[in-house]
């Protein structure tokens, strides 16, 4: 009896969702579908199978109910599922609203042909007309790019004067910037897969050329092997999983690859396979471009791309799922989280293999970690844990410090967990760490230094202001000398917020910048340490 009551009280979970379901009109479909894309698609994927948030298949969220679900999306949960609702980002009738449209099969998303990419390529100032020199008198180097993140828009910030410079449009929910292997431009990508080129020495810095090769994406990267500075620029697809390869200083799309893919190439067929981290190689003329969901690793050579044809060889190496975001270690070690299996896969980008997994924390999110040389262990290199309070330090060394490389040599408690972004710098004794995606408001609000030799929290502080604002403090970077730590204080649109500005050494706060356009601000990147992988 027991087995019958079971069976139907699913079937009438399931009646009664789709009776739910059936309830959404057509505007309500639209409207869900874009939340979902714009906050709910990075973790969960576009087709909902899942990545570093679970899989979320319409029969078991039926299981779960309505009510079960908005109490989730409004409220949160502990390892990194954002409270949405307390926030303030969506509203009860919204938080509803996802809640039934989780009891439907996904929307199939749109797949745009690579002439309707060419149609989004504009250059607004072609390369023969730009500045030969800076057009201004400002030290560029140490600008920093603000991603004002619901507004669609990029802050230039003057990091000596601590001033605006410029607001430039890019396009919704900028991701990231990438700095060019000169330095000169910025580029920006964003969840709407709008790349856009910002040429920081014209008076004032303004976007240059842009184009929109994907519906969502996450990464961008220049080409920086000697030869080839800032001769071409890849992007990597969210949706449709695909690389698309630009023109360096135009953002002309040139060439499209599927990345749709078996898993490590013997397994399951992939349809969304998508791409996360990018890095270019200093050894090589290509760039490393990591495939999430398939758990492959692609060293792509773009030295014959001037070539008729536009040979692209690909080298696919097997590694691990669901890989996310990374960085360097000694800048030949490229580290990157496959974050649903608690791990952190290296490359060698010198000898091109596959060298190493290290057992990390709880859904490691390193963003691109960070380096610093410890007095026992040598060169190590650490990450951030999403759903442990832990920060694993790693030792990166197999030439003078066999012993340690490749081990995580010392696991750090922090108080919270929800760790996003984990940040240093050769001229300062801390390592900073956030906590954005913890569901304690206070966590959210609050910073943590760890002291680079001792190898252990020194300071733990809540940012004054910044619960007041629902605001939560993320990203903490640097600025050129290393004599400064930028934080933003990340809440919603409707409310502006605040940079908040320490010191690298006493971590006393120096400064604030506000103003009416300090909205949503969530990644900053100066223009050195981003060129130069100073982290």
């Amino acid at each position: 009896m027991r087995r019958v009551g079971a069976v139907l009280a699913v079937l009438g979970a399931l009646l009664w969702a789709g009776a739910w379901a059936q309830g959404l009109s057509p505007g309500e479909k639209e409207q869900a579908a874009q939340i979902f894309f714009d906050r709910c698609a990075g973790c969960h994927g576009v087709l909902r199978k899942g990545a570093t948030g679970p899989a979320l298949d319409p029969k078991k969220m039926a299981e779960r109910g309505v009510e079960y679900l908005k109490a989730v999306i409004f409220g949160g949960l502990p390892g990194g599922m954002p409270d949405w609702g307390r926030q303030g980002i969506l509203s009860e009738k919204e938080t509803e609203l996802m809640a039934r449209f989780l009891l439907e099969e996904p929307p199939a998303p749109p797949i745009p042909s690579y002439e309707e990419i060419r149609k989004t390529w504009k250059v607004y100032v072609p390369p023969e007309k730009r500045p030969t020199k800076s057009e201004h008198t400002r030290n560029w180097q140490n600008f920093f790019g603000q991603v004002l993140r619901d507004t669609g828009q990029v802050a230039i910030i003057d990091g000596d004067k601590k001033e605006l410079v410029t607001i430039v449009p890019t396009g919704f929910a900028t991701h990231i910037l990438r700095s060019s292997a000169t330095g000169r431009y910025f580029m920006a990508i964003g969840r709407d897969g709008k790349a856009s080129l910002i040429d920081l020495w014209m008076n004032p810095p303004r976007v240059v050329a842009e184009s929109k090769p994907c519906v969502d994406a996450r990464s961008i990267e220049s080409s920086k092997f000697k030869g080839y500075e800032d001769k071409y620029a890849v992007v990597g697809c969210y949706w449709p999983p695909t690389m698309v390869i630009l023109d360096g200083l135009t953002l002309e799309p040139l060439k499209m690859v599927s990345t749709m893919s078996y898993t490590k190439g013997a397994g399951e067929f992939v349809q969304e396979a998508r791409v996360a981290a990018i890095v270019a190689s200093q050894f090589n003329p290509e760039w490393i471009v990591n495939l999430k969901e398939s758990g492959q690793t692609w060293l792509v050579d773009y030295s014959k791309l001037g070539q008729k044809g536009r040979p692209l060889p690909i080298t696919m190496i097997d590694t691990e799922r669901f890989l996310h975001d990374g960085g360097w270690a000694l800048k030949r070690y490229f580290i990157v989280a496959a974050n649903a299996v608690n791990k952190l896969i290296v490359i060698d980008t010198k000898t091109r293999e596959f060298v190493a997994e290290v057992e990390a924390g709880v859904r490691p999110h390193p963003g691109r970690g960070s380096n610093w040389t410890h007095p026992t262990y040598g060169p190590v290199w650490a990450t951030g844990n999403i759903g442990s309070p832990e920060v694993t330090v790693v030792g990166v060394d197999p030439e003078k410090h066999p012993q340690y490389a490749w081990k995580a040599v010392k696991r750090i408690q922090l108080p919270y967990t929800g760790t996003l972004f984990i940040k240093t710098h050769p001229n300062s004794p801390w390592v900073i760490v956030d906590f954005p995606m913890s569901p304690s408001p206070q966590a959210a609000a609050s910073l943590c230094a760890i002291d680079k030799r001792k190898l252990e929290v020194a300071k733990c502080w809540e940012v004054p202001g910044a619960q007041d604002l629902k605001a939560r403090m993320v990203h903490p970077e640097f600025n050129k000398g290393g004599t400064e730590i930028w934080v933003s204080a990340w809440g919603s649109k409707d409310t502006p917020t605040f940079i908040v500005i320490y010191d690298a050494l006493t971590l006393k706060e120096k400064a604030r910048i506000t103003g009416d356009w300090v909205r949503t601000p969530t990644g900053k990147f100066n223009v050195y340490n981003t060129a130069y992988d100073i982290y």
